[in-house]
């Protein structure tokens, strides 16, 4: 008998169900139910597939579209129970959106397989019913440890006594130990969502108060828009306190595992213990214990990276995007998602709150709270005594550096007389390496990655030249390999290794770290880096985009932006908003504690309104004057993008399905193509890469245009066509 909580169609088999597989499918296959199996949608069941078998989830009831005859049998249903509902949905959902099979959406689901076995046990050991007449020393240290009923493993007893093993082996033999069976993984503690020992100011108080109102409310989206330092985090923990009171799981969001290590402290302060971790720095072995204590509902709050938007939740109540206006929610890759938008879809989908929260919020999110579309709860003051740094603008054209240096007198000035002080400077170039070009001043030809349509960035202290794109890398060569010039070889431009050179030249003695990807790997490196500087044993900081995100340095009143032009080149539409977000973050870093702060900020065209507006602080103003661009334009959030990426190995075949691609474009009132144009990196990874950039008024779905589209031309098996609906960027 089958057991399925949807009604199946009409004549539809009830002993056939539909599955669907993590696989690049079209749909879900047939498969037939053997007798005494009771399945129900959402079930994870193991099917076979070819001479394999594949894990897969009932989708349905079958299609019919088999005979019975030919089906093959459900093998097994694992115990984990039925993925929820509102998680079906949203897979189908986003494969909708984003023209992606729901397999590979699926993918994203069941990427932890051997989650689904039975958890394994762990043999520890508690006194036994017998105890040795004779004991040595040794023995009686073992036993005096054990005393205390908790169950620990035979090297754990070891170690804490002090002893070998093979007396604690001795002990297990004697029945002085008897052994006990533990779960795999430690338990993931509960939360305690009683209020914390933090004192909340009366506007942060009042914030907090809004946003627990939401919870359990239905859906609804809030943007929590409080300036740098406002105490963001404590605020959104009340509307976390509430959910957990309320028996419901909680997901926080993070842009980037290096803001994970400081979140996951404070997280631990307000709630007496860390929340369960999502991210790629996981071992396997982690990544399956958390994985199927977030399908039992044991894991009550985690924190992850975009993907632990796609965990089994039994009983997600609340959706947390901090720094919602950060470009690592997008997936470029694979699955090409944003994470923002679809966690928006989520909470929607499962009628809960979602809460994102920025200091410099996206034009999306901004103009949906002007709009009344989401909740806006505001926190425009810094906590406690800081007050908001001050920021003047330095014009290069006029006030610039020494040749061969990158700072100008008066960022120099203001330095020494901050060190002289006893604080903190930060100075911020977006830039890795040591430079990001190297060229022959013999014959001008210039050091490009053999894959990849970019340069070969320096890194000296590895003495390699190196592409940021593919990886490709090679020892810095003594002569030119074009012309085979010696000593020819130029280094042009500063990144944060050569600006770090300067640095330590002028300020002999003072502690200088640089803080960039090259440098500091992984999490535990950047929280020793990030807790150096807190603690003051770091005098000068040298970092890239990763110290502009949520750190708290007590110490540090002056920051430094070296080059703030340089993410506007090229045709992005978005690269004065990004621009504006990254630099105001930075400049967030600064006095954030007693002692004011103050940021200098480098430029070759101060008179731009994005230049205006962050010495101005006004984040309002600027966001006004680029939506009315935008609306100009048609641009988003006035205007609908998908971009089209055709790429393959070999150029001519990319080119020649791009102009197929193109002459095929339907035409459509409101819709226009454009292209097909080399995308910005035109080679990436040894892929010739061509781009159609499609264009649409607001109120059209662009999925129904494009999928069509796409699935009457064909395109060649060495070809591969990509399309990322409301594209964040344009490499």
């Amino acid at each position: 008998m089958l057991e399925l909580p949807f009604e199946p169609d009409a004549g539809s088999d009830p002993l056939r169900v539909a599955v669907m597989l993590p696989r690049p499918l079209k749909g879900a296959y047939d498969y037939a139910v053997p007798p005494g199996l009771f399945l129900q949608r959402g079930d994870i069941v193991e099917v076979p597939l070819g001479r394999t078998r594949e894990v897969g989830v009932v989708w349905g009831p079958g299609t019919g579209e088999v005979p019975q005859a030919k089906l093959k049998p459900v093998a097994h249903r694992f115990d984990t129970g039925p993925l929820p509902a509102d998680l079906l949905d949203f897979i189908d959902w986003v494969a909708d959106y984003t023209l992606a099979p729901p397999g590979d959406v699926l993918a994203l689901v069941l990427r932890v397989p051997s989650a689904l076995e039975p958890p394994e046990t762990r043999t520890a050991y508690v006194p036994g019913a017998h105890t040795p007449e004779r004991l040595s020393a040794a023995r009686k240290r073992v036993l005096q440890i054990a005393q205390d009923g908790m169950a620990r493993r035979a090297g754990e007893l070891a170690r804490e006594a002090g002893v070998s093993l093979s007396v604690v082996k001795g002990l297990i033999a004697a029945g002085a130990l008897a052994a006990v069976a533990l779960p795999a993984f430690p338990r993931f503690p509960a939360p305690d969502p009683s209020p914390g020992s933090l004192q909340l100011s009366p506007s942060q108080e009042e914030a907090g108060a809004a946003l627990r109102s939401r919870v359990a409310a239905g859906f609804s989206a809030t943007l929590l828009d409080g300036v740098t330092g406002s105490g963001k985090t404590e605020v959104y923990f009340e509307a976390v306190a509430e959910a957990l009171r309320q028996g419901g799981q909680v997901l926080i969001l993070l842009p980037e595992i290096a803001l994970s290590v400081q979140f996951l402290d404070r997280f631990a302060a307000r709630f007496g213990c860390r929340p369960a971790e999502w991210h790629s720095d996981l071992s396997q072995r982690e990544r399956r214990g958390t994985w199927r204590a977030v399908m039992t509902g044991e894991a009550r709050a985690i924190v992850g990276a975009r993907s632990a938007l796609f965990l089994p939740y039994t009983d997600l109540s609340l959706i947390i995007v901090d720094e919602e206006h950060d470009n690592a929610f997008k997936q470029e890759e694979g699955l090409i998602y944003h994470a923002r938008d679809m966690a928006v879809v989520r909470a929607k989908m499962g009628g809960f709150p979602i809460i994102l929260s920025s200091a410099t919020p996206s034009l999306e999110t901004w103009l949906n709270a002007a709009r009344g579309r989401y909740l806006h709860v505001k926190l425009p003051q810094r906590h406690g005594a800081a007050r908001l740094p001050e920021v003047a603008l330095i014009d290069l054209r006029e006030e610039g550096p020494e040749p061969e240096s990158w700072l100008s007198p008066k960022l120099v000035a203001a330095m020494e007389e901050t060190l002289s002080g006893g604080e903190q400077v930060l100075l911020f170039l977006n830039r890795r390496g040591y430079a990001p070009l190297t060229i022959c001043r013999a014959c001008g030809h210039r050091l490009g990655c053999p894959n990849c349509s970019s340069w070969l960035v320096e890194h000296r202290y590895h003495a390699r030249l190196k592409c940021h794109h593919c990886g490709y890398e090679l020892a810095r060569p003594q002569a030119c390999p074009s012309c085979h010039a010696e000593g020819k070889l130029h280094a042009c431009g500063p990144g944060v290794e050569r600006l770090a050179e300067e640095v330590r030249a002028r300020f002999p003695g003072r502690l200088v770290a640089i803080a960039s990807s090259d440098v500091l790997h992984g999490p535990k490196q950047t929280q020793a880096a990030i807790e150096a500087m807190a603690e003051g044993g770091t005098d000068i900081l040298i970092g890239t985009q990763m110290v502009a995100k949520g750190h708290n340095f007590p110490g540090l009143t002056l920051v430094g932006i070296v080059d703030a032009d340089l993410g506007l080149a090229g045709g992005d539409p978005r690269a004065r908003e990004r621009t504006f977000q990254l630099l105001h973050q930075v400049s967030g870093r600064a006095g954030r504690a007693e002692k004011p702060g103050r940021v200098l900020i480098q430029t070759t065209q101060p008179d731009l309104p994005v230049m205006q507006a962050l010495a101005a602080q006004d984040r309002d103003g600027f966001l006004a004057i680029e939506a009315e661009d935008r609306q100009a334009n048609g641009l988003p959030p006035f205007g609908r993008l998908a971009a089209v990426i055709i790429s393959g190995s070999d150029e001519a075949l990319v080119h020649a399905t791009a102009q197929e691609l193109r002459r095929s474009a339907p035409l459509c009132e409101g819709i226009a193509v454009w292209g097909p144009a080399p995308a910005s990196l035109s080679r990436l990874k040894g892929q010739t890469r061509v781009r159609l950039l499609v264009h649409a008024a607001r109120n059209l779905k662009l999925s129904e245009y494009v999928r069509p589209w796409l699935a009457c031309v064909r395109v060649p098996g060495r070809v591969r066509v990509s399309v990322d609906i409301d594209p964040v960027s344009f490499f």
